[in-house]
């Protein structure tokens, strides 16, 4: 099971715009590890992927789905409010993964600016989290300067965009 940025809107988007209680939020955050722990405990092996893409690039991204007809359709209402509440978004994604990173269930982050090389990092580390073994071995590991496993240092490090 791969779970990414989407399944953890209830402490991003929806907190960031208002779409959810402080208490909703809250339960979120508190029920998150229980649940994943709950997954993983049931042999589900669990994979969380945080894609970190500066905001001069997702600037760029939502520039390029206005004009776009093959990016059109990714455009949302919500694209306008993306870059004034950067600080809130950030605020917002340091709290989730500080709360949500577990052992059991640990996020791994990826520098996303450039997506080929955000993929090909990507498809690395599935292959050697999930695949076989004797598949994983032929296969290089991902570039620790672009998928990393989070720590609470990579909030201030440099690492995760501001």
């Amino acid at each position: 099971m791969i779970f990414n940025r989407s399944w953890y809107n209830r402490a991003g988007v929806e907190r960031v715009m208002g779409f959810s209680t402080p208490a909703e939020q809250e339960d979120f955050l508190r029920e998150v590890p229980l649940f994943e722990e709950m997954l993983v405990g049931s042999g589900i092996r669990l994979v969380k992927v945080w894609l970190d893409v500066s905001k001069a690039e997702q600037a760029q991204r939502l520039d390029e789905r206005k004009d776009d007809p093959l990016k059109v359709l990714k455009s949302s209402p919500l694209d306008e409010f993306a870059q004034p509440r950067w600080g809130d978004y950030s605020a917002a994604r340091d709290e989730m993964l500080r709360r949500t990173d577990t052992a059991q269930a640990p996020w791994v982050c990826v520098k996303a600016d450039h997506k080929k090389t955000a993929r090909l990092n990507i498809i690395r580390h599935l292959i050697k989290a999930l695949a076989d073994a004797d598949l994983a071995q032929t296969v290089e590991p991902p570039d620790p300067q672009v998928l990393f496993p989070f720590e609470i240092a990579a909030l201030s490090d440099g690492r995760l965009c501001p």
